[in-house]
């Protein structure tokens, strides 16, 4: 038996995930015949895609859907024991019967609950309904996605723009320093929390598709199957061939992701994701002060060194890429104390 705040196995250091006690099966219906029944899939399916209004595993009060992906379904939940609220991430019941997928999400838990750092967000709990659901459970964050900001206020001004780049440079930085790559930093995956003093907290997102560098052979076979996971418009280049990665494919990712922010345009243009691919293979990021003038030069250099073919030609940390960006901010302005947040 394990106590009640154990997380890994003493044993072998695997990840436990907390099972409430499962129904045999479905309870007849009245007047039935009393014979028990499996839930079907479908039953599952409709479960996972509609659990607004519901309890879920007489802990969390599930209020509304946040959003849904081709693996998941994201509710805001109110935890019943202290009344605060939570980010419920449940695995697609389609996927959930997939040894792969349920092994990437522990995985993905698993590295999660060792991040600790305000600019991460923290995975709390890995559990198991009594009807087969696998949910991860995390804090709710009240904010907005950066993907949506651009898309509402357009491209950012310079201050603004490098405070949020180093945030996110400090998570990254925390998360390398775990020997974790992210794999798939986008603007979706970073949110801007407001904190006190009319600034934003960039907290990045999902590490679903986080990577140890140091992997071993169980995790290596998760990515053996020939697809490539991430997103197309920020892979790196070595990710597109499905080489090794290590913290500079996430320097490169958001390489890219300051370009987009800075300008409302992705630096390697193609009619669609497979040129662009290609695109990052072959050629040079586009300039960023072609669409943006009034940026300094020293900027436009510091994201084509980050946004770099060959990693070696990178910078090689996320907190070398802070200290290349903090020379665009003032001296002893907002930016003086970087060192202080990225260690």
């Amino acid at each position: 038996m394990y106590g009640d705040t154990a997380r890994f196995c003493p044993r072998d250091g695997s990840l436990l995930v907390e099972v409430q006690a499962k129904l045999a099966a479905t309870p007849p219906p009245p007047g039935g015949t009393g014979v028990r029944t499996p839930p079907t899939p479908a039953r599952a399916l409709d479960r996972a895609a509609s659990l607004s209004g519901q309890l879920l595993d007489t802990r969390y009060q599930v209020l509304k859907k946040l959003g849904e992906g081709g693996m998941s379904y994201v509710y805001l939940a109110k935890e019943v024991a202290t009344a605060s609220q939570v980010a419920i991430k449940v695995l697609s019941p389609k996927l959930a019967t997939d040894k792969s997928s349920v092994e990437r999400l522990r995985r993905e838990a698993g590295l999660a609950m060792r991040l600790d750092h305000p600019n991460v967000c923290r995975i709390m709990r890995l559990g198991e309904s009594e009807d087969g659901l696998i949910y991860l459970v995390m804090p709710f964050l009240e904010g907005e996605l950066l993907s949506d900001r651009e898309v509402r206020g357009g491209p950012m001004e310079l201050t603004a723009g490098i405070d949020v780049l180093q945030q996110v440079c400090a998570g990254l930085h925390h998360a390398h320093e775990l020997q974790i790559v992210h794999r798939d930093l986008k603007p979706e995956n970073i949110m801007l929390v407001p904190v006190d003093g009319g600034r934003e907290r960039a907290v990045v997102m999902d590490f679903g598709l986080a990577k140890e560098r140091r992997a071993d052979p169980a995790i290596a076979k998760l990515t053996a199957t020939g697809i490539i996971l991430g997103t197309p418009e920020f892979m790196s280049p070595e990710q597109i061939r499905g080489k090794p990665l290590d913290a500079r494919s996430d320097v490169y990712a958001l390489g890219i992701v300051a370009f987009e922010m800075f300008s409302g345009k992705l630096p390697f243009q193609g009619r669609n994701a497979q040129e662009m691919m290609i695109a990052r293979l072959r050629g040079q990021p586009l300039p960023l002060r072609q669409f943006r003038p009034d940026l300094p030069p020293a900027l436009e250099k510091a994201l084509a060194r980050a946004m770099a073919t060959a990693p070696d030609d990178r910078y090689a940390t996320a907190f070398e890429f802070a200290e290349a960006l903090t020379a665009q901010a003032s001296p002893g302005g907002v930016f003086g104390k970087l060192k202080e947040k990225l260690t």
